[in-house]
């Protein structure tokens, strides 16, 4: 029997196209790649060594990559491509993977990696965006006083906004995300005006948008830095990959809405960059600031606070999508078992709004570490970028498994797929040089990422290998036992409903150490036994079970159906299965004679939850050896079951059984026998010849 969708939740956000769901779409999804405008062109002139050193070349040259960046990779890739895979609306590269895994077993490593990777460099968003708009203040008066005078400044306040943006998110930013949307809104428009203010000065930069200008500038010796100009010119493109991942938030037509407005106003906003500095770039009094930004730089002084208040706002909103998104991410690798369960909070009834504190804490910590240890956005920029193009690469090798799925013609398809290949791996080798400016702190966080992913993943499916030594029994040999002691009035009942949390094989096969627990550690009579396993789907939203009761009234194996994205409430799940199952007179009902609720028909529940400990006959290698004790050693830092299962009101007892892989040696005492007794003479005992000192 099966019962699908017994909890109904809804998507706080259509599919259906509309003015509302664009907007919100506006103030969830753009925030990354909305905000690259504040550090791209500062980036680039950087890189070319100084406004001294760029010439009208260069930056048609830079905004025409710009364009074709974004239209090859955002465009074409993401929004036309990837948006396509989605898993029942969900997008990003772990439901991407639940999409792809039954084609081959290691498409797990790119997920592991991507994921890693993302939510490494994702860790550096907060830091540069908010470090940006906070410079544009510096030394810009605010009611006849400056606030901001130094680069001291800069770095308290920074981490004065990030602190609280952390500090809220316990208690959910429904309120303030209402407000998100009309706020990039505004930004965007304003990125149009003010670029298309500059652009009006020279309408002849339109002429970036021809592809010959982007190939020119790679082998112009005006490009100081040749090939690794992209390495700067990513930095138009980091928040395509978050794009996909919101497609769940928002929907894939709202994406596809909302995003040629978003495109133009950027694209606008870098020629309107490109035309002032085209205009200044000679004047000495340009040439002598240190860290110049075109982009406020550029904006008309009495607007200039307006539009530095509107980009703290926005970077403020970039940071929220990058932590609510990591909150995502992480809750579905735990539900995949690709990291280890953690405690998740729901502080609103906002669907999608969950807090996870131990992540909020270390993405707190580590981008305070990087606005203390960078100092300024310029140095931030410069390692800005390495691991999402890892992402990327991992996102394509997923998608050429998942195009193999669809009609699309399969030369075409690998064609599509060497194409980005190529060019994902160009922006790797380009992004690369960015490892010793201080990438090798984002690689090295995404480095511990995927060590704790895999002691997880693997360290899980060695300790359940059959090839080492797990006893399995069949329940249907145990049968006529769990019926007698059901029925033995000799004993005391233990509880109406007795449940363990196991996975049972072929159907009727459970570890043998549920049945010892039943049977022999203590007796324990209950009503029903029930033997309950937790699948996780690949849907986001799936809510179903089957029940398999072997012709008896005693024994129930339940097969919860939860999706990637659902709560794990065995609990509340449990008892509808029990009400549902009485209605249809597969169990008798189970009045209680003392209890507060009127005709209650549903009997006390208790847990047995198996925990096992690494036993010291375990012969294995040393690497395989170190790699579940480093698994058993991290679950002592997670989640507990109990909490994890929604099992923290219920009765719940934890038994310890010893985990015992690999061969077992015979540790078996043997027997000495003794020496027959013999006649000694006395006279011999005295003799010194026959003394032995070790006697």
């Amino acid at each position: 029997m099966k019962f699908q969708n017994t909890i109904q939740r809804k998507k706080s956000l259509q599919n259906k196209l509309s003015l509302g769901s664009i907007l919100i779409a506006l103030g969830v999804v753009y925030g990354d790649i909305g905000t690259s405008p504040m550090y791209t062109m500062s980036s680039l002139i950087r890189g070319n060594n100084g406004l001294q050193h760029i010439s009208t070349d260069f930056l048609l040259g830079s905004i025409s990559l710009i364009f074709w960046t974004l239209t090859l990779v955002t465009t074409i890739k993401y929004v036309l491509i990837a948006l396509r895979a989605d898993n029942n609306g969900e997008g990003g590269i772990f439901a991407l993977y639940t999409l792809v895994r039954r084609k081959a077993k290691w498409l797990i490593i790119p997920a592991m990696i991507g994921g890693a990777t993302f939510l490494a460099d994702g860790m550096m968003t907060p830091a540069v965006t908010v470090t940006t708009s906070i410079e544009g203040l510096k030394g810009v008066q605010i009611f006849h006083h400056t606030p901001i005078t130094n680069q001291q400044t800069v770095i308290l306040t920074t981490i004065i906004i990030l602190s609280c943006l952390f500090f809220i998110q316990r208690f959910g930013t429904e309120a303030i995300g209402k407000a998100f949307g009309p706020i990039m809104l505004v930004w965007f428009t304003c990125l149009a005006l003010t670029g298309l203010y500059r652009l009006a000065g020279d309408w002849s930069f339109l002429r970036a948008l021809n592809p010959y200008y982007a190939v020119k500038i790679l082998i112009s010796p005006e490009n100081k830095n040749g090939l690794f100009i992209l390495g700067s010119i990513f930095l138009a493109t980091t928040g395509a990959e978050a794009l996909y991942s919101d497609m769940g938030h928002v929907g894939r037509n709202n994406i596809y809405g909302s995003w040629p407005y978003v495109k133009i106003c950027l694209l606008i906003n870098y020629l309107g960059q490109g035309v002032w500095i085209n205009q200044i770039k000679d004047q000495a009094g340009y040439q002598k600031m240190a860290n110049m930004n075109p982009f406020f730089a550029m904006v008309p002084e009495q607007y200039r606070l307006a539009m530095t208040f509107l980009a703290t706002l926005a970077a403020i909103i970039a940071s929220q999508a990058l932590i609510s998104g990591s909150f995502t991410l992480v809750s579905e690798a735990t539900k995949l078992k690709i990291l280890p369960r953690l405690r998740t909070n729901y502080p609103t009834n906002f669907k999608g709004q969950l807090y996870i504190p131990t992540i909020n804490n270390i993405i707190w910590i580590i981008c305070s570490f990087i606005v203390l240890y960078f100092q300024t956005s310029a140095k931030m920029s410069a390692a800005y970028g390495l691991e999402i193009t890892i992402t990327m690469l991992m996102t394509t090798l997923l998608l050429n498994a998942w195009l193999s799925t669809t009609h699309l013609n399969r030369w075409l398809s690998r064609l599509i797929i060497a194409f980005f290949l190529a060019l994902e791996s160009i922006f790797l080798i380009t992004n690369s040089v960015k490892f010793v400016h201080g990438g090798y702190i984002t690689l090295g966080i995404a480095l511990l990422l995927i060590v704790v992913m895999i002691i997880w993943r693997y360290g899980a499916l060695l300790k359940n290998d059959n090839t080492f030594h797990r006893d399995y029994v069949s329940l249907l040999a145990y049968k006529n036992q769990l019926r007698e002691l059901s029925q033995d009035e000799s004993l005391p009942i233990y509880t109406t409903n007795l449940v363990y949390l196991t996975k049972v094989k072929d159907g009727y096969k459970i570890k043998k150490d549920i049945l010892y627990s039943i049977l022999d550690k203590r007796p324990k009579r209950a009503q029903v036994y029930w033997f309950v396993t937790v699948n996780v789907t690949d849907k986001p939203y799936t809510t179903s079970y089957s029940v398999e009761t072997y012709g008896t009234d005693y024994m129930v194996n339940v097969q919860l159906y939860l999706g990637f994205r659902m709560e794990q409430k065995v609990n509340f799940f449990l008892r509808q299965i029990v009400n549902e199952m009485m209605i249809q007179k597969e169990l008798p009902r189970q009045p209680q004679r003392y209890t507060t609720i009127p005709d209650r028909s549903v009997g006390d529940f208790s847990f047995v939850l198996i925990k096992e400990v690494l036993s010291p006959d375990t012969q294995l290698n040393s690497w395989k050896k170190n790699l579940i004790q480093s698994r058993l050693w991290l679950q002592k830092y997670t989640v507990t079951p109990t909490t994890w299962y929604g099992l923290s009101y219920s009765d719940v007892v934890v038994e310890y059984v010893p985990l015992i892989l690999g061969q077992i040696r015979s540790d078996r005492l043997q027997l000495i026998q003794r020496e027959p007794k013999v006649n000694i003479d006395a006279d011999k005992l005295n003799s010194d010849d026959d003394l032995d000192d070790d006697d």
